[in-house]
């Protein structure tokens, strides 16, 4: 189902929007411009004085993969949020260890101290920071919105599944545009 309403109290949550991920190369979209929809969606929030979140990650998960993880220690820089975001003081930041921006992090507890209901969310890599991150706002309770042009995945059939398998179950779907004429 399109986005139809966003709640009194959204917030908006943008997953590993920082220089190390952002530096790789994604697909179907440019990093470059989901960073830009990114930064239009957090400064209309904003405006708004609605809560703007900033997750990165500096670690992952310790369990056995089949998938070869990175060799070697990242940049100094790898984990710093991109400047294009524009950070402010009242920003939420959120530094997670795994997928998920809710596992191991305060966020639910930020979240409900805010009064938030419900949650647009978008960031690098759709099929796997968002992705989780949306799951877990469901399971949560939260309403789940999804501004499917202010993500974009290292795989572009792997962002194409989510988009169309995975999230019209667990909230609603809308771009960027959608999201910010909903705002007003």
């Amino acid at each position: 189902m399109p986005v139809t309403t966003l709640d009194a109290t959204t917030a908006l949550v943008l997953i590993d929007l920082q220089k190390g991920i952002a530096g790789l190369p994604t697909a179907p979209l440019p990093a470059a411009e989901v960073i830009e929809r990114g930064a239009r969606l957090a400064a209309a929030f904003r405006v708004r004085g609605l809560p703007v979140v900033l997750v990165n990650v500096t670690g992952g998960a310790p369990g056995r993969t089949e998938s070869a993880r990175p060799a070697g220690e990242p940049p100094a820089d790898w984990a710093e949020l991109v400047p294009e975001l524009g950070r402010r003081p009242g920003d939420l930041t959120v530094t997670k260890q795994t997928w998920g921006a809710f596992h191991g992090t305060d966020l639910d507890r930020e979240l409900r101290h805010r009064g938030v209901t419900q949650l647009v969310l978008g960031g690098i890599a759709t099929s796997i920071g968002v992705e989780s991150t949306a799951r877990a706002a469901y399971e949560h309770g939260y309403h789940v919105t999804l501004a499917t042009d202010a993500m974009t995945d290292l795989d572009a059939d792997a962002h194409r599944n989510s988009l169309e398998r995975i999230f019209p179950r667990l909230g609603e779907t809308g771009t960027t545009e959608e999201v910010l004429t909903l705002l007003g």
